[in-house]
């Protein structure tokens, strides 16, 4: 099917999206056990980690981990929010710098300021973006960016999701109170579905919905290793206890052009694959031969698929033995886990 759908469905119990391009599944969420990033705590710092200047804290979902604290004592309480999913074993990863975000609006209440996206170009919209953004933000000092979903959408719209997310952050921030505490939780899937994904789409939320739309029938594609690229080529894609490895090959091609296509197809294809699978931290890539004067093009390339992937993710380079190396940020739990919970 042409075009875009957001499917919003249930897969088991837990509530999950799922956005499908031209047929193919482009972007999956599916709710987890753990805590949501996003979740604000009211937490008390609890011990420093000597040698990495941070400090653990304690929250009503289990320990958290601050890093670069300055001026902070054990006892002390702090807001914080949760930036990603912690590894196994590990404290929940949260920062200070907390950030209250909407379809159409991000407030910043320790970054002052009135931000409009660059992706907004018109002189004229952004003046009338300004407007609005002085107006609902006047004497607060918060800081405040308007997303690029804000060009087609009606001002009023902008100005009601604006004065949501400044009550929102008002609440929090003046929050005083003396015992850890969640202050608010992060969005589920269906809201995140409505506030990320925000380009025009057929929205479809009929139950069966993951069924009757592919998006099933992709996900069982997903417990493969295995992606097939254009011209017979392929990634294997496979998680161990350090890394993930991909490897890059050719298949039935033999020109001497063939490695060369085959990574650009990779560089091309691995954002989504990563996203889809939920996977994060070092990853490293086999890529399939090619000459030196190619692996330029090859990481402006990985760059500009990362870029449009918007999961922040450092390009480490290549190693002496030609693999290219990655550090993804943990913004997703393994879909290998979530499909394995439901089904356990």
């Amino acid at each position: 099917m042409k075009g875009r759908q957001i499917i919003l469905d249930h897969f088991g119990a837990r509530e999950a999206a799922a956005l499908m391009v031209d047929g193919q599944l482009h972007d999956l969420l599916i709710d987890a056990d753990a805590p949501r990033p996003g979740t604000v705590y009211r937490a008390r710092a609890t011990k420093p980690q000597k040698g990495q200047g941070g400090m653990f804290l304690e929250t009503p979902d289990g320990n958290a981990f601050l890093k670069q604290v300055k001026g902070i004592a054990p006892g002390d309480m702090l807001t914080v929010q949760l930036t990603g999913y912690a590894d196994e074993g590990k404290a929940l990863p949260v920062t200070t710098k907390l950030m209250f975000k909407s379809r159409y609006a991000i407030v910043t209440p320790d970054a002052p300021g009135l931000n409009i996206s660059r992706q907004i170009r018109e002189d004229e919209r952004r003046d009338a973006l300004m407007m609005i953004a002085k107006e609902e933000m006047a004497g607060l000092g918060f800081g405040l960016i308007l997303r690029s979903s804000c060009e087609e959408a009606e001002d009023e719209d902008i100005a009601e999701d604006l004065r949501a997310m400044v009550d929102l952050a008002q609440t929090v921030v003046n929050d005083t109170a003396a015992e850890p505490e969640t202050l608010t939780e992060g969005d589920g899937p269906h809201v995140l579905a409505w506030r990320d994904w925000v380009e025009p789409a057929d929205v479809v939320t009929d139950a069966g919905s993951f069924e009757s739309h592919g998006v099933l029938e992709a996900l069982d594609a997903l417990r493969e290793p295995e992606v097939r690229l254009a011209g017979g080529a392929s990634l294997a894609i496979e998680p161990t206890r350090a890394l993930i490895a991909v490897d890059v090959n050719t298949g039935v091609d033999g020109s001497f052009a063939a490695g060369t296509r085959a990574n650009f197809a990779c560089a091309k294809e691995l954002p989504k694959q990563l996203r889809l699978r939920g996977l994060g931290g070092q990853i490293t890539i086999d890529l399939a031969p090619m000459p030196k004067k190619d692996r330029r093009g090859f990481e402006a390339s990985l760059r500009a698929a990362l870029k449009a992937d918007g999961i922040d993710t450092v390009l480490a380079g290549f190693t002496p033995l030609g693999h290219y190396e990655l550090q993804r940020k943990r913004a997703r739990l393994p879909l290998s886990e979530l499909l394995s919970g439901l089904l356990s």
